[in-house]
């Protein structure tokens, strides 16, 4: 039995490849965007500044602040967030994301009472 050698570039594009066929499915992505809305804030803005293709430098340059900075607001366990913060780290990130933050009464299912899009 042959072990072929993988690159790091071969594994992100294996993973590149395996998670656009799961986005594919609905179901799958319906179940991922129901999850991904319980994941921690830190998570979220990494995996969104991902998605961008962006780097923590380039989300840096954007914003005008150091890599450090940036770094620091992706950090697990960082609670220091401003609204406008946040609302400036998403406008970095394009177009193509946005910031809701809701309020909802945790006993209560259903809609939250107060839900901000900015």
């Amino acid at each position: 039995m042959t072990k072929e050698k993988y690159t790091q570039k071969d594994g992100r594009r294996l993973f590149e490849e395996d998670r656009a066929r799961a986005f594919a499915d609905p179901e799958f992505r319906a179940i991922y965007e129901a999850e991904a809305g319980k994941k921690e804030l830190w998570l979220q803005l990494v995996e969104a500044r991902q998605a961008a293709g962006l780097t923590q430098q380039e989300v840096a340059r954007r914003l005008g602040v150091s890599q450090a900075q940036v770094a620091r607001i992706e950090k697990r366990g960082y609670e220091a967030y401003t609204i406008r913060t946040l609302l400036r780290y998403v406008e970095a990130l394009g177009d193509q994301f946005t910031l809701a933050i809701s309020v909802q009464r945790i006993d209560s299912p259903g809609p939250p009472a107060t839900n901000m899009q900015l």
